[in-house]
């Protein structure tokens, strides 16, 4: 399962454990057809194979979501799984013959979106991502920026390393991608910075971008003894990408064979033509590093066997319902290249809208005597109810006449209140657990 920071991962996994877990109790998946044809006879948690990966709070994000009020499930800040054994009789008349049953084991791993974004560092040496970072300091985020920029003057290179230096300079970075994650922006890298986990603190996350590759020389910086204030961040570059990177990558994404891509194109719609631009690169960034043909970055390192890719727009709910089939197409035109890209490969793909947990509830209001769609529910900064029309989702990519007219309004929702012997409501979940995984319960 893959998706950027805020795309939902959280709540689809405990959506997906709930109704899998309620498969007999009032579980609402007509879309999944080994659940419509009975044939799902039972799911029950197991133990996870790695004892050394904590356990994903399931219970405890279904005890928000039952609260008073009921919140979201807090996001994930580190690796976390779960495990579940799926019961199912086969339709094949083949297989019939030696067994009556099957289990399928299914494995889910959460990890914070921030990570994913480092995965195009594998791709790049220090002094290209130093370029690439530097380059994105435009507008916000070179005033976000500007104390990083100040520290880094007279910086020289070439000198020995000043570890305490370059410890506050690390610092003033890390400080200005929590700046961009606050106001909403999704290239954030390195991902670990804002994230740390059992890293903090470490030598590791103590480097940043040079400042200015041009006013030395690339092939000076290149050459810059590993003592050096130049060579000692290179080589935590090269340390954080080879033991970092690749190491989680490494740990979780070998054995998958089928990916979900998780998108939230509502919130920089409302946010604004920069968080959206700076989510549409994020998106690009990584789903070059997802190319899945033979001789690609990321088949050479993880050999992953993906036969099938799911690209999901997050947050159906949150639009009104003659505004799914936009939310799609937006989606796919962001992801137009990936797709492209995996069709040629033989990978077999969709795309769709969907709601983990549904928040609200779809209606009709009546504006100057004409009936238009409309959405209810509570509003997540203060519980307020709410009924509003939140705007059309642009079909394609927005233009400068779609900023201009800032005709979309989107809110932000708590969850609903329900009934604890209730399976969780949802949007097409089915539909995407079909997709996934219907082809394994046949």
């Amino acid at each position: 399962m893959t998706g950027l920071s805020r795309s939902g991962k959280t709540a689809f996994i405990t959506a997906l454990v709930n109704q899998l877990l309620n498969i007999h109790t009032g579980a609402r998946l007509p879309l999944l057809s080994a659940a419509r044809e009975e044939r799902l006879l039972g799911v029950k948690r197991v133990p996870q194979r790695d004892f050394g990966i904590p356990r994903f709070t399931y219970d405890e994000g279904l005890a928000q979501l039952y609260g008073q009020p009921p919140m979201w499930p807090t996001p994930t800040r580190g690796v976390s799984e779960i495990r579940l054994a799926l019961r199912y009789r086969s339709n094949d008349s083949l297989l019939r013959h030696f067994k009556d049953t099957s289990t399928l084991y299914l494995e889910i791993v959460d990890y914070p979106g921030e990570w994913l974004l480092d995965l195009p560092m594998l791709a790049q040496d220090y002094l290209s991502w130093s370029r690439q970072m530097t380059g994105l300091l435009q507008g916000q985020r070179a005033e976000w920026s500007a104390r990083w920029r100040q520290l880094c003057a007279g910086l020289d290179p070439l000198a020995p390393a000043d570890e305490a230096r370059l410890a506050d300079i690390a610092a003033a970075w890390t400080d200005y991608l929590h700046a961009c994650k606050r106001e909403g922006l999704h290239f954030i890298q390195p991902g670990r910075f804002v994230l740390p986990g059992e890293m903090a603190g470490a030598p590791a996350l103590q480097f940043f971008p040079w400042p200015d590759v041009d006013a030395i020389g690339e092939a000076k910086l290149a050459q810059a003894d590993k003592h050096s204030n130049a060579g000692m961040l290179r080589e935590r570059y090269k340390y954080y990408c080879e033991r970092v990177v690749k190491g989680f990558y490494k740990e979780h994404f070998l054995r998958f064979d089928r990916q979900i891509v998780l998108v939230d194109c509502l919130q920089p719609l409302n946010s604004g033509p920069q968080a959206f631009n700076d989510m549409r690169l994020a998106l690009t960034q990584l789903m070059q590093s997802f190319h899945y043909g033979q001789r690609t970055l990321f088949r050479r390192l993880f050999s992953p066997v993906i036969d099938k890719l799911l690209f999901a727009a997050t947050k159906a709910d949150h639009v009104t319902v003659d505004q799914h089939s936009n939310m799609v197409s937006l989606l796919q035109q962001l992801i137009q290249d990936a797709w492209q890209n995996a069709a040629f490969e033989g990978i077999s793909m969709d795309c769709l809208g969907l709601a983990s947990i549904q928040a609200t509830q779809s209606g009709l209001i009546e504006v100057n005597g004409e009936k238009i769609p409309a959405l209810r529910g509570d509003r997540l900064s203060d519980g307020q109810p709410l009924t509003i029309y939140p705007g059309e989702v642009p079909a394609r990519l927005p233009g400068q006449a779609f900023w201009q007219q800032q005709g979309f309004q989107f809110e932000n929702f708590r969850p609903q209140v329900m009934d604890v012997d209730r399976p969780l409501p949802h949007i097409r979940l089915d539909a995407a657990l079909e997709f996934l995984i219907g082809d394994k319960l046949r």
